[in-house]
């Protein structure tokens, strides 16, 4: 009978070991999935002189990007195959689907220094006109091209 009575001691303290293992096993896929998320589709950027502004983004915000290839085929960053080129309807439909759902994504056009100027022109018209309110323009701020001025007067 006396054993009935005895009192159990409660552990105080708490078992991290499957926190840890958990947080171990979310760190590989993490690592592993990293690089998979910035591929994309190689373009040669244009250089330019002029400073980047650095886009205000949150951490669970990824801009929507235009990519123009030199041939002025369209890529967006968003949808299933990033690395596929798409027509101007699926470009002009998932932009707007993106910026109806957040009103605030940032919309940037990425164009390859031999584009025709007119695809990327054209490319940010279709932006607007699904709803972008600016456009940005990334360049390749490394190695800006030499310019020399000369005027007559």
């Amino acid at each position: 009978m006396a054993g009935r009575h005895s009192k159990r001691r409660l552990m105080s303290e708490i078992n991290v070991v499957p926190y840890i293992d958990v947080m171990l096993v979310l760190l590989i896929i993490f690592m592993v999935t990293a690089p998979l998320l910035s591929q994309g589709v190689k373009v040669s950027l244009p250089r330019a002189r002029a400073s980047a502004k650095p886009l205000d983004l949150k951490a669970d915000e990824t801009p929507v990007i235009l990519t123009v290839n030199a041939s002025g085929q369209y890529f967006l960053n968003i949808g299933a195959h990033p690395d596929q080129p798409l027509d101007v309807g699926h470009v002009f439909a998932l932009v707007k689907a993106v910026l109806t759902l957040k009103p605030g994504t940032h919309v940037l056009v990425r164009g390859d220094k031999d584009a025709r100027y007119d695809a990327v022109l054209r490319g940010m018209t279709l932006l607007q006109a699904a709803g972008a309110p600016s456009v940005g323009l990334e360049t390749n701020p490394n190695n800006p091209p030499q310019v020399e001025v000369t005027g007559r007067h």
